[in-house]
Order: C-alpha cells, then sequence, then structure tokens
C-alpha cells in the first residue's frame, strides 16, 4: 500500500490521505496511481473499513471504487453505510455511485441495456466535479446495473441517453459517477479527479514519492539480502527493466539471468533478446524447452471455484484448447524448468528467490490479493500462477515492479539509460504466441447462438428492418438510445454491410467480470467507412451482451454462415503458420515507420475456415488471422487503431495482403473492439 498509518511519508509528515475503497474494481489501482499522480497520498483499504477507523486516522476524503458485485444481491460485499454521513467528501465509482444512491433510498436495477466501452454522455457543468468541462464528455462505461430511481437529497448531473450517470449532493459534498474518471477512456477523467480533491475535498499538492528507482532498488536490496536471485527473462520490457534493476541493487554473481524459450517465441526473438541484454552488460543463460512446453501439464482443482477440492491432472499442453488451462500449464512449467536451471547450477532452492516483471494490470486481472481481495479474475498471468503465489507467502518472489503500469515502466527504462529500442518494444506475452492461437476442437454454439446471428443481421441492415415487424428488434431499441438508432440506420442504409456471427471464443471484460464471448465479423464488397466500424463495435455489445469483441474481415462480403472449426491445437505446423504471418505483419509496422502509432499489435491465429459453402461439404481445414492493433498508456483500457487516423489505411492493407501470402490462410480480420469489451489480448 502507499499509504502509511504511521502518517509519514518520506520521513516528512504528511496530514492529508484519501481512502480508496476496494469494492472489486478491476481498475481500483488505476485509481490509486492517478490520485498519487496528482501528488496526493492514497491508500487502498477494503470496502468494509469502519467510518470512525476513517476519521479517526484523518482521511481527507473517500473514494469507492467499482466492482462485479449488484448492490441489491444477497451476497453484495458489506460496508458501513454511516460513511455516507461522516462529514467527509465522498466520490463513488460505478459500484460506488449505486451504493450511495441506494443508501438514500434510491433504486438500482438490471436493465436490458448495458454499456461496456467508450461513450459520450452529457454533464452538468455548474456541478463543482465537472468544473471546468463541457456538457458533453466521452467517458468509460462498464456496467449492466443501472439507477432506476435517484436517492433522496440527490440529484442527477450526469446522463448517457436515458441512463443516469452521475448524481450528487453538492452540500453533503457526495458525488456518484456511473463511469471510470480513472481510466484513460474517460478522456477528462483526470480533471474530474483533480475537482474532486482539490476543490471539493480541499487536498493540497504536497505528497511526492521518493524517486522511483530508488525506491525499486531498496526494496530489491531489502528483500534479496544476500541470497541469489533468478531472474527469468522474456525480453519484452517488463523483465529487461527488472533484469536491469536486479543488475544495478546487487551484485554481478547475485543475478542469474535466464531467458527459457519456450517453443512459442516470435520468429529469431530468442536470438534478439540475448544480443540485447548482453549489450546491457547482463550476462543471459538460455535454456532450449520447447519440448518440455509442449508435453507440459499440471494439477488443477476440480472446481475451478474451490481451490480446495480434489485435484485433476491436465492434457499436455499440445492437447488442450481451454485457454485458462493453457496458462497455468505454461506458468507452472516455467517454475519447474526454473528449478531445474537451479539444480543444474547446484544451487539450493530455498536459498534462491524467483525475480520477475510482474505490473500491477497482471496482478488485477488474475485476481492478485496483492492488488485486490475483491476483483474478479479476468485471465491468470503466467506469473501469477498457484506456483508463484505459494513462493510469494514464503517470501521469495521479488517483484519490484508490481506497483507499475507499462508507461511508468518505460520510464524506469529510460532512467536507468536503457537503449530506447529496449524500452519502447511492444510488449510480448510471457506465454508467447501460445495464447494467440485460439485453439478449437469444436464449435462454440449454444442456445443463443442462433438468436444472436438473427439480432446481427437485423443490425447489419437496421434501415430496412425498422420497416418490417420483427419480436427481435425491440431488443435493439431498448438497448440503445434514439442517437444510436440514428446512427445505425444511417450505417447500414450507406455501407451495405454483413454481420456473421462466428462459433469461438474470446476473453473480455464487462462490468468489472472476465466473459467467454462471441465474435461478431463485419464484411463488406466495398472498402468500408473505418468510422462507422468503430461506432458499430461499441454499439453491437451493448445489445447482444454475449458478443465482447467486432471484427472487420478483409476479403468481400461473407457469403456463408461459419457453423464449424478448424480443429487446432499448439503444433507445429500451427504455430509456424503464427510465427510467419505475425513476422510479416510486425516488417510491414517497422518498415512503413508505423511501431510508434501502437502501443501494441498481437497477431492472432484462430480456427475459422471462411466461404464454404455448406452444399459442397467442403471440409473445414484453414484458418485466419487477426491483426490487433492497440492504443494504450496504462493497459488497463485501451483502443483498437482506426486506419486513416492512428494509422495509414494502405498500412492496414498492406498487412492484409502480406499475411495473407503465408499457406493456410482463409481470411485476415481487423479487431475494432475497445478494452473493455475485449481485451488486450484474444486468451
Amino acid at each position: 500500500m502507499n499509504g502509511s498509518s504511521s502518517g509519514l511519508v518520506n520521513g516528512l509528515s504528511s496530514h492529508e490521505k484519501v481512502a480508496i475503497l476496494d469494492a472489486g474494481a478491476q481498475y481500483g489501482k488505476v485509481i490509486d496511481r492517478k490520485v498519487r499522480e496528482l501528488c496526493v497520498e492514497s491508500e487502498i483499504l477494503p470496502l468494509d473499513t469502519p467510518a470512525f477507523t476513517l476519521k479517526e486516522n484523518g482521511y481527507s476524503a473517500i473514494i469507492i471504487s467499482g466492482g462485479p458485485n449488484s448492490v441489491y444481491a444477497e451476497d453484495a460485499p458489506m460496508y458501513d453505510p454511516t460513511i455516507f454521513r461522516c462529514g467527509l467528501p465522498i466520490l463513488g465509482i460505478c459500484y460506488g455511485m449505486q451504493m450511495l444512491n441506494k443508501e438514500f433510498s434510491g433504486s438500482v436495477e438490471r436493465k436490458s441495456v448495458r454499456e461496456d466501452g467508450q461513450f459520450t454522455i452529457s454533464v452538468d457543468t455548474t456541478c463543482a466535479l465537472f468544473k471546468g468541462l463541457k456538457p458533453e464528455q466521452d467517458v468509460l462505461l462498464t456496467h449492466g446495473d443501472s439507477i432506476s430511481k435517484v436517492g433522496q437529497s440527490l440529484k442527477a448531473v450526469g446522463h448517457s441517453g436515458n441512463i443516469v450517470a452521475a448524481i450528487a449532493n453538492e452540500k453533503q459534498k457526495l458525488y456518484g459517477v456511473q463511469f471510470h474518471p480513472e481510466v484513460d477512456l474517460t478522456e477528462h477523467g483526470l480533471q474530474m479527479l483533480r475537482n474532486f480533491l482539490f476543490n471539493i475535498a480541499l487536498c493540497k499538492a504536497e505528497y511526492t514519492m521518493k524517486s522511483r528507482e530508488t525506491e525499486c532498488i531498496d526494496y530489491i536490496k531489502d528483500t534479496v539480502g544476500g541470497h541469489k536471485v533468478l531472474m527469468l527473462v522474456s525480453g519484452g520490457v517488463d523483465s529487461t527493466v527488472c533484469a536491469a534493476l536486479l543488475h544495478k541493487a546487487l551484485d554481478e554473481d547475485q543475478v542469474i539471468a535466464v531467458h527459457i524459450d519456450n517453443g512459442f517465441m516470435r520468429k529469431k526473438e530468442s536470438q534478439r533478446v540475448e544480443e540485447s541484454l548482453r549489450n546491457i552488460g547482463l550476462k543471459l543463460r538460455v535454456v532450449n524447452a520447447a519440448h518440455t512446453f509442449y508435453s507440459g501439464c499440471t494439477t488443477l482443482p476440480m472446481c475451478r471455484s474451490d481451490p480446495n477440492s480434489r485435484k485433476r491432472k491436465t492434457k499436455t499442453l499440445t492437447t488442450t484448447s481451454d485457454p485458462e488451462e493453457k496458462r497455468r500449464i505454461i506458468g507452472d512449467t516455467f517454475m519447474r524448468v526454473a528449478n531445474e536451471v537451479i539444480e543444474e547450477l547446484d544451487l539450493k532452492p530455498e536459498e534462491v528467490y524467483l525475480g520477475q516483471g510482474t505490473l500491477r494490470p497482471d496482478l488485477i486481472e488474475s485476481a492478485s490479493e496483492l492488488a485486490s481481495n475483491r476483483a474478479d479474475a479476468i485471465k491468470t498471468h503466467h506469473n501469477d500462477t498457484d506456483l508463484v503465489r505459494e513462493l510469494r507467502l514464503q517470501g521469495r518472489v521479488v517483484e519490484p515492479l508490481k506497483d507499475f503500469h507499462k508507461d511508468e515502466v518505460r520510464c524506469i527504462g529510460n532512467d536507468l539509460g536503457l537503449p530506447a529500442e529496449l524500452v519502447q518494444r511492444h510488449p510480448f506475452p510471457g506465454p508467447g504466441l501460445a495464447i494467440r492461437v485460439i485453439c478449437a476442437d469444436e464449435p462454440f454454439m449454444d442456445r443463443g447462438f442462433a438468436e444472436t446471428s438473427i439480432i446481427l443481421k437485423i443490425i447489419a441492415d437496421f434501415s430496412n428492418a425498422v420497416k418490417k415487424p420483427h419480436a427481435l428488434l425491440n431488443r435493439i431499441r431498448d438497448s440503445t438510445s434514439d442517437q444510436e438508432q440514428d446512427l445505425l440506420t444511417r450505417i447500414s442504409a450507406t455501407e451495405e454491410l454483413t454481420a456473421t456471427l462466428l462459433p469461438i471464443k474470446t476473453v473480455g471484460v464487462q462490468g468489472d467480470c472476465r466473459t467467454y464471448s462471441y465474435i461478431a465479423a463485419l464484411s463488406s464488397d466495398r472498402e468500408p467507412d473505418w468510422e462507422n466500424l468503430m461506432t458499430l463495435a461499441k454499439i453491437i455489445p451493448r445489445i447482444c451482451h454475449n458478443i465482447n469483441r467486432v471484427v472487420y474481415a478483409f476479403g468481400g462480403q461473407i457469403q456463408h454462415p461459419v457453423q464449424e472449426v478448424t480443429p487446432t491445437f499448439l503444433t507445429d505446423g500451427v504455430l509456424s503458420t503464427l510465427r510467419q504471418a505475425d513476422y510479416l505483419a510486425h516488417q510491414v509496422l517497422r518498415e512503413t515507420g508505423c511501431v510508434a502509432k501502437v502501443s501494441q499489435m498481437p497477431v492472432v491465429l484462430i480456427p475459422i475456415h471462411f466461404d464454404r459453402d455448406p452444399i459442397d461439404s467442403q471440409p473445414s481445414c484453414q484458418r485466419s488471422i487477426v491483426i490487433r492493433t492497440f492504443i494504450t498508456a496504462d493497459f488497463m483500457t485501451g483502443i483498437p487503431a482506426t486506419p486513416g487516423k492512428q494509422i495509414p489505411k494502405e498500412v492496414v492493407f498492406k498487412i492484409a495482403r502480406q499475411v495473407l501470402t503465408v499457406p493456410g490462410i482463409s481470411r485476415v480480420l481487423y479487431d475494432l473492439t475497445a478494452k473493455p469489451p475485449g481485451t488486450t489480448e484474444w486468451e
């Protein structure tokens, strides 16, 4: 935690602290970080922290985070209702706003419309929270529950269409927002937080932290002492900066840097990793463990919700299709290979610490208690598996970057003097290409598949569909505002799009919870208006809650429904196909000077063979490639690059053409999804 119960900060007395009550939001730690950026001390506390504790410990204000629960549910998190009458200024975010409304006899209910993504809302600029802002604001909304009746003595000061987006009692300094001001997708969220902290709570910007680098160095020295550290280096910016910090903090013989080639690296990746780290004076041991990973397996609880239930043995990695099991097998195999390295070096395991470049988003998304005791697990990170958590309990894991986000890590890398090519590299996940292959041996088609397919067709042809009565048309109307229906009418009248539901699942985050949902593929016989496609990508998941990702398929309109998949696992042939597609796509990005235009560009292989006429009984044998451009500052939220806006159209088309030269590729798709509702990676 960043707060200090003694009231001392860097040896100086501090009388101002803001309490962040954790309701389990994926962005809880981001609130903490944003408050610190504004030079105000903050401390993350349990949601049920009593009001008298907050008063006794001298907190100046309270911020309540969002969370995945419903305030009216029987298992809703407990809290002290007197916090709303204790006299401290309060800002309730998402779930926090609904708590505030409930305590003042307002009502909250689950409606047919849910909002997951960036939307434009209207705000009352006479309200102190929105002082100095324009009446219309682009914000991130992630909720299924909405206020149906505003509480007594509260007034609505923000709206998203017909949905209440903000409430306030200015006299008592109580404010609630349904959106997330702490994330970058809320474009003026930092100004809203500034208004709350300085104009409402009357905080002073007096909190200054030690140099981040010095803080990390001290932590490493205090934690490691005279022991050795085994640092697993992937070559990404996180592990590289972590390795450089260890190298600076400790004696040369204390740091054992190991790069494990797990067989899922990019083309020539291991070679580049070794060369780049050698150039900064770090000796690197490279272990080729591809076969060990391919044949790897692990044990998992029979019941996912009960970690203490009986254990079962998984399939081998090359025959596993479940994305969570793939990540856990990879994470546990990393640990086993690391222990083998320790044995080969004749070291005692109990005397060796594990060094990791774990970041705050990794811990939040895997629901680690280091980040939040209530957040829902979005995905298991390979550096936050059960084995790693056990090592943490033993105090044998060194993670100097666990309180930082990607952009902050890059700053540390610059301060350490690391080469720009290393610091500015696009992130590459530890499990490598293994999590960029969507494995499947059968299509995913639940009972809602047919109905969702029909709704997509109505959306794509909305301008004509509204002229004919259809039972499902009301669902679209109930889930969208009048303005959005006008947009659907205009877009469908001009674009001539086809919308196809794909029978596979990808991971997403909707309403602060993990989802495994369908993908909607848009296609057209002519070049589309990319802004229109981005608009549809926002609206479709609002209407179809079982869709968390929207893509555009190059190659003309998709004529035939897709109801089968090409059996796909982590085999040599599949990995070789993805490796070459990834290489060609990134080669185009480098040659056109567009690497810096995006924060990351995952290239994903999916088991979909398009353009197969069911009458011909042609087997599904090809696969397709998805290009996922992603722009973000903190990797907790982000947007796709819009062709013609953030990235040149000709670059995107060239990438598609180059990838199609790889044998066995059916089509190339472009991911149009923001985060949320989609995650950065597809698994």
